[in-house]
């Protein structure tokens, strides 16, 4: 159960223009991310590396399915997620299409295999001088957010 429905809210409808800017600059966060190599998929090793060192995580994304939202045990780790990176200022996007995201992201480079997606935290780069827009632009729309009650906002990638 999540907040929302606890509370009874919907979540409040973005216009168009800001949700396809969302959209968009997680598509350009998660390209750069990846070529960089700040880009950690799956639940289970999004779990180690927050559990390792929260304070390098920058931006996490959960994505799922409607087939998905039925699965019991992967809304337990969303849960066990969205408070983590509430209590530890990581800023938190859903996605509700995984088949977008691994269009964007690829399988796994080492074996070729497709990658659980339904976790991705973005790290901060080692490039002391790296600055990512797309990051900048994402913690605006989360915190905008945030200010009419969507927690964990979700955001439409483009086609």
């Amino acid at each position: 159960m999540t907040l929302e429905e606890i509370h009874g809210q919907e979540p409040v409808p973005a216009s168009h223009d800001w949700m396809q800017g969302a959209g968009k600059a997680l598509h350009e966060l998660l390209v750069s991310a990846q070529r960089r190599g700040c880009l950690t998929a799956g639940v289970y090793e999004s779990a180690k590396l927050m559990n390792v060192d929260p304070d390098n995580v920058a931006f996490c994304v959960l994505a799922a399915d409607e087939e998905d939202e039925g699965d019991i045990a992967l809304q337990i780790h969303f849960t066990l997620i969205q408070a983590f990176c509430c209590e530890n200022d990581i800023d938190i996007v859903r996605v509700n299409d995984v088949g977008k995201l691994a269009a964007i992201v690829g399988p796994n480079e080492e074996s070729g295999e497709p990658r659980d997606l339904h976790c991705i935290l973005i790290t901060n780069s080692n490039e002391d001088g790296w600055k990512d827009q797309a990051l900048e632009k994402l913690n605006s729309f989360c915190e905008e957010s945030r200010l009419v009650n969507d927690w964990v906002p979700t955001i439409t990638l483009p086609e």
